[in-house]
């Protein structure tokens, strides 16, 4: 199988574990995932099928979109509820100071990674660190919050809902104890569920119990061209010629190339031969005049 099956991923599976599951129903060995979802986190998780795994670089990685749950009057270690708890709160905050603070938090923001992260600091992962119960210094690091929303917030309960789409490398959680200590109280993720990454929604995805349930004709059928990871790339067509070239490495005359108009320097074509075939990905070069081989998808 060659191409993308997009998979709801349940509560208390890693990313890993979804592979390996999702290896033995396609009888596919080769299998990559778009972005990891910790085991608490449930929804949208792309995997890569064959030589759909050659795209993983090339995807845009800026669009994903979750639902996150979140409690306030405490915090834990890991910035979510299944972490140890090391402080309560007693402030109450209101629907209307959230909503106050949100704009705060859109846009471009700067965030500590949290100590239960896999970002490296000396050569270790945060998480080896905190597992040791060491605590470092983090830089902060900008990410980008393009839409955060108060779905819902019960102030009885002090548990509210959050919509949020954001740039690769956000954490969530660190975004609702941000949000929590900028309302003068604490608080913690509780729930969180993705619902859009790499231009999928959960209404492209499978729930994982269902797809290792699914005769291996029918998962077959649920596989999505290569192609649909790049439909923001405008396409080209080319003679059975140049798509012998192309396949084989070789760029092609812009001259004798079908490049659609307004194209720029470094621009990205999908290329197809004349059935309809895709071939793979190519880069505008003008200095050279050619069509360059970016990245090849054989299916054969």
């Amino acid at each position: 199988m060659n191409g993308v099956i997009v998979i709801d991923k349940p509560q208390g599976f890693t990313s890993f574990d979804v592979v390996a599951v999702m290896r033995r129903a396609c009888g596919q060995k080769k299998i990559g995932h778009t972005g990891t979802l910790d085991p608490m986190a449930t929804g949208v998780l792309p995997l890569l099928l064959g030589c759909a795994t050659r795209a993983e670089p090339l995807l845009d990685d800026s669009g994903k979109e979750y639902e996150a749950s979140f409690r306030l009057g405490f915090s834990t270690d890991t910035e979510d509820t299944t972490g140890r708890v090391t402080a309560q709160s007693g402030v109450r905050v209101t629907r209307e100071e959230i909503l106050n603070r949100i704009p705060e938090f859109t846009g471009e923001i700067l965030q500590t990674p949290p100590m239960y992260s896999a970002v490296h600091k000396d050569g270790k992962r945060l998480y080896e660190l905190a597992r040791q119960g060491v605590e470092v210094e983090r830089e902060k690091r900008p990410v980008t919050i393009t839409r955060l929303e108060l779905l819902a917030f019960d102030e009885e309960r002090q548990e509210g809902r959050l919509a949020v789409a954001c740039s690769k490398g956000t954490y969530i959680r660190t975004l609702c104890a941000d949000l929590a200590s900028s309302c003068g109280s604490l608080g913690v993720m509780s729930a969180l569920r993705r619902t859009r990454a790499a231009g999928f929604g959960l209404d492209d995805a499978v729930p994982l119990e269902q797809a290792r349930e699914l005769p291996r004709e029918e998962l077959a059928r649920r596989v999505l061209p290569v192609d649909v990871l790049f439909q923001a790339r405008p396409r080209v067509s080319v003679s059975a010629a140049q798509a012998a070239r192309f396949a084989n490495g070789g760029g092609l005359s812009l001259q004798r190339t079908s490049v659609p108009k307004g194209i720029t320097d470094g621009a990205e074509l999908r290329v197809y031969a004349p059935d309809g075939k895709f071939l793979g990905l190519g880069r505008v070069d003008p200095a050279a005049g050619e069509l360059r081989v970016l990245r090849l998808f054989p299916q054969d």
